[in-house]
């Protein structure tokens, strides 16, 4: 690795993990409204605003920092060498993790089409459901942060 590559690693790595806590910020948030959104009757003001803080934090947050978290990730992976001695120390821990961040990505997707459901007035799911979805991330996040730095597979 060149010794350019050498110092804008630590840097990518850092923005990384900022990107990741933002977007992880958004993935445990976003279900916690859903569960307080459910105790709104639609088309009161609490649902309105409810429906607002759903939009904002799915544009603002959740969007752009799942953009960045992808995008600084490759831009690791794709750094000369860099794959290379990940590969050499065994690989099978990355494709896990990489499993588990196809995970993360379903998790927003899902998100999104529930706030969907709420913008529209048309959720038919119950508060218990959100409470448990708002597990779903945490779980994934554990998984991901034991395998990055543990490296057990």
């Amino acid at each position: 690795m060149s010794d350019m590559w050498a110092h804008a690693l630590p840097w990518l790595k850092a923005f990384h993990i900022i990107a990741v806590i933002s977007w992880m910020a958004g993935l445990l948030y976003l279900p916690r409204l859903f569960v307080y959104h459910c105790g709104a009757e639609p088309g009161s003001e609490a649902s309105e605003t409810f429906k607002v803080m759903e939009d904002k934090l799915s544009r603002l947050i959740l969007f752009p920092a799942m953009l960045a978290s992808i995008g600084l990730g490759l831009a690791i992976l794709t750094m000369p060498g860099y794959l290379a001695g990940v590969m050499a120390g065994g690989s099978l821990w990355l494709w896990a993790k990489l499993a588990l961040v196809a995970g993360l990505l379903f998790s927003h997707r899902q998100m999104i089409h529930w706030r969907n459901d709420f913008a529209a007035d048309r959720n038919q799911r119950a508060e218990r459901f959100f409470r448990i979805a708002n597990e779903v991330p945490t779980l994934l996040m554990i998984g991901i942060v034991i395998l990055v730095v543990v490296r057990p597979l």
